[in-house]
């Protein structure tokens, strides 16, 4: 077991610095190759963003883990709604756009719903490929409706800097990037399923919590370091939009590449309506309040936390699922 936490920790620790490097060599290339900024925002950075999870549930999933992927993305969902929204909060509150609640909000509740109705029973490769439809469906909507001054700029403006960037160096450090985001991803699910086996816990357990957190660490420490500094008008829409793509690349990802049965029925079931009720009552606080406070960040923290005792319950957990959810 002290094996696999090393892999998995050490993994998590390479990807994370990875992840970073991709992202921002893919975005200053696609500027030097004049990609207009709305697309490098809401395609490039979209994508790289998401590459954690993506990379780690992919490999799970082709390597008959479909659990471990399952539960990264439903755990990752959760975390960023829970977590990382409620880390933020307790550094200052968190003001909502109007856009952000009439948009963005329903989008990411709307990907959540069919990610999770889709995993009850088998997931199969026609379901990966329509999430994989509905996301070039969502970006080309987003693409669309985005102005000049989308408020995704900003992010690439951060990446790409005002200096000059070298295209061979930009390259190598996209590409290395993804090397080792792929090699990362191998020793997480390696250590994530040594833990699992060693512990005698589902591989949906294990995905939902130590895999999922770890590849929400980059968004953790963007997140608070952005409360610190004032700048929260981005950090909800990211979130929101982390959920989308979450739920509908990754989620097209894992089912192209690894269609089977979610054999932990008690993350497909609970793990599927916690994750829709995390969601939705956020959406409630962001529509009623226009803003994320401390007190409503201890209650994410809280769903947070009841969503892990949850699903490292019992049959009756699953008993009660089985009644709440129309299985077929």
């Amino acid at each position: 077991m002290l094996l696999g936490l090393v892999f998995a920790i050490s993994g998590l620790a390479a990807l994370t610095l990875a992840a970073d490097q991709f992202v921002k060599g893919a975005a200053r290339l696609a500027i030097i190759f004049r990609v207009a900024p709305v697309i490098v925002g809401a395609v490039v950075i979209g994508f790289g963003t998401s590459a954690p999870e993506m990379v780690v549930s992919g490999l799970a999933a082709f390597d008959d883990n479909l659990d471990i992927g399952v539960g990264n993305v439903i755990g990752s969902n959760v975390a960023n709604i829970s977590l990382v929204l409620a880390a933020a909060a307790f550094v200052t509150v968190l003001p909502v756009s109007s856009e952000t609640v009439r948009q963005q909000a329903p989008i990411s509740v709307a990907a959540v719903l069919v990610f999770a109705g889709l995993l009850q029973g088998d997931l199969d490769r026609w379901e990966g490929g329509l999430l994989a439809v509905l996301l070039a469906g969502v970006l080309i909507a987003v693409l669309r409706t985005s102005r000049a001054t989308d408020p995704l700029a900003g992010d690439v403006e951060e990446l790409v800097g005002d200096e000059q960037h070298s295209v061979n160096f930009e390259a190598l450090r996209t590409v290395m990037g993804l090397v080792v985001v792929v090699v990362s991803a191998w020793f997480i699910v390696e250590g994530a399923t040594r833990v699992a086996d060693e512990l005698d816990l589902s591989g949906g357990f294990v995905g939902f919590t130590l895999v999922a957190v770890g590849t929400s660490a980059p968004e953790l420490v963007t997140a608070i370091a952005a409360a610190r500094q004032g700048e929260t008008d981005l950090l909800i829409g990211n979130l929101l939009g982390s959920n989308v793509f979450n739920s509908l690349a990754v989620g097209g990802v894992i089912g192209l590449v690894g269609p089977g049965p979610v054999v932990d029925t008690r993350l497909a079931q609970w793990g599927s309506l916690l994750m829709i009720a995390i969601v939705v009552i956020s959406w409630i606080m962001m529509m009623t309040g226009a803003r994320v406070t401390r007190r409503e960040g201890v209650i994410l923290l809280g769903l947070w936390v009841v969503s892990v005792i949850v699903l490292s319950g019992g049959e009756s957990a699953d008993q009660a699922a089985s009644a709440l959810l129309n299985i077929r």
